[in-house]
């Protein structure tokens, strides 16, 4: 009997190659299919992305309009196919403005900066040396106040208004501010006109001020914020002027002006937080304006998150 044109064990290792080839064909597929399903994803989430960014710049284009206000119903909208935003206004004289209260050293702001202070678990040396600390580093000489701290060695004053919040930490003297109060910066501002806005102000910073105190600071949001006892919503109390709103606070207008240069009304400098949601992403874009009635919007500051 003739032999085989090829022997059995070159038949077995013929069918193990091509076993293998498959093999690795197919593991070839199976890992080109996973890399088109992980860039359909990631394209599917960059378009979310997209849309979600694009929903949020949306909401902020109808707050900046000159009309519209904290109330408002139209900073909440559905767009459809999973886009929605949620958009909140409001003006930034609920905060206080540190340039604001160390400019020109005027007593009844940098008494008021004092109270807060004290109001969060500074000492009265504490408190002293951080406010001097604070004018030695705004003020345009070299000259020391009395618990202050000038150029020295490395430490160099800016000598000027602050730039950032975040420059406050290279001052001198704030270590105790930062060790009692670690978010102190939620309470802080450098965009507002100054005085603290009636319309928006916290029973909180309200009571610091002179012939307040909490309880009358308390009664006066209450009444402001309506039934719902929150403010920005329909049923929020309007008041026509500062003096309408000083009545609420029993104050006649000849006693508010002890408080002049403290209190405001209807700061125009406002923050749009605006977030838009497409499917399960969501973008912020937070933006500081100056609104005022009958005219454009003014932006000072644009920030996406």
């Amino acid at each position: 009997m003739r032999s085989p044109l090829f022997p059995r064990s070159s038949s077995g290792s013929t069918l193990l190659l091509a076993l293998w080839a498959l093999l690795l064909l197919s593991a070839a597929v199976f890992a080109w299919s996973d890399l088109v399903r992980q860039q359909i994803e990631r394209g599917s989430d960059r378009n979310f992305e997209l849309n979600a960014l694009a929903v949020a710049h949306s909401g902020v284009a109808i707050a900046l309009d000159p009309v519209i206000t904290g109330t408002s119903p139209m900073l909440d909208g559905n767009l459809g196919y999973e886009r929605s935003y949620h958009v909140t206004l409001k003006s930034e004289g609920d905060k206080l403005n540190l340039n604001y209260l160390l400019a020109g050293e005027d007593p009844n702001r940098l008494w008021l900066l004092k109270e807060y202070l004290r109001s969060h678990g500074l000492t009265y040396q504490e408190r002293e040396t951080l406010v001097d600390c604070l004018l030695d580093w705004v003020d345009a000489d070299d000259q020391r106040h009395l618990n202050g701290q000038e150029n020295e060695n490395d430490y160099h004053p800016a000598n000027r208004p602050f730039l950032s919040l975040d420059e406050v930490k290279q001052v001198r003297g704030t270590a105790p501010l930062f060790a009692k109060h670690p978010t102190w910066q939620d309470d802080f501002t450098l965009m507002s006109t100054g005085p603290l806005d009636l319309e928006v102000v916290s029973s909180e910073r309200l009571a610091l001020l002179p012939g307040i105190g909490m309880e009358r600071a308390a009664r006066f949001v209450q009444v402001r914020q309506g039934r719902d006892q929150i403010d920005g919503t329909p049923d929020d109390r309007i008041f026509r002027d500062a003096n309408e709103a000083m009545s609420y606070l029993g104050f006649t207008p000849q006693q508010a002006q002890s408080l002049s240069g403290l209190i405001g009304f209807k700061d125009p400098i406002v923050r749009i937080v605006s977030i838009g949601h497409a499917g399960k992403v969501n973008r912020q874009v937070e933006v500081i304006a100056r609104k005022v009635p009958g005219s454009n919007a003014q932006i000072i500051q644009w920030t996406e998150k």
